[in-house]
């Protein structure tokens, strides 16, 4: 199925986690969940997983899927985390709660070469969001780990 996936992950979740200790973190963790779970059904995605640092998302398009990253970027930032986001669409597979195939791989791959605080967005993203309101920047080409080609990715700007 061709889906928009999100990936998001908190940005230094292990010098948090050592920082405010087990039991403030594990809160601050629960509060996170409460918000993400809160938003992504009134925003038409569905939460597919949660990693303990971060979280994969599935939307039917992008622009939605583009909106929910700078709502759930925000609540995070609300609760004193830093996230990294990362969104592409592209063909998977569902696997009874999960997805896999390459795009999954890609859009984690995506999300790890953003900067703190940033959504990063492929530039299949970013030409099926043509005319939308949200606009890109050039984030440059990169090369994913392990997955062929160069890509060029863009920053979805605020």
């Amino acid at each position: 199925m061709l889906l928009t996936m999100v990936f998001m992950d908190i940005v230094n979740s292990t010098g948090q986690l050592a920082k405010f200790g087990d039991e403030r973190w594990m809160s601050i963790l629960r509060q996170l969940d409460v918000v993400v779970d809160r938003r992504v059904g009134p925003s038409g995605g569905e939460r597919i997983k949660h990693t303990g640092d971060g979280y994969l998302f599935a939307f039917r398009g992008p622009t939605s899927a583009a909106e929910y990253a700078q709502i759930i970027r925000d609540d995070a930032t609300a609760l004193g985390l830093q996230t990294r986001i990362g969104i592409h669409t592209g063909e998977c597979e569902r696997y009874a709660n999960d997805l896999g195939g390459l795009a999954v791989h890609i859009t984690a791959r995506i999300m790890s070469e953003a900067e703190p605080q940033r959504i990063m967005a492929s530039q299949t993203v970013k030409d099926l969001m043509a005319g939308s309101e949200l606009s890109f920047s050039d984030a440059g080409t990169h090369q994913l780990r392990g997955v062929p080609g160069d890509w060029s990715l863009y920053y979805v700007n605020v």
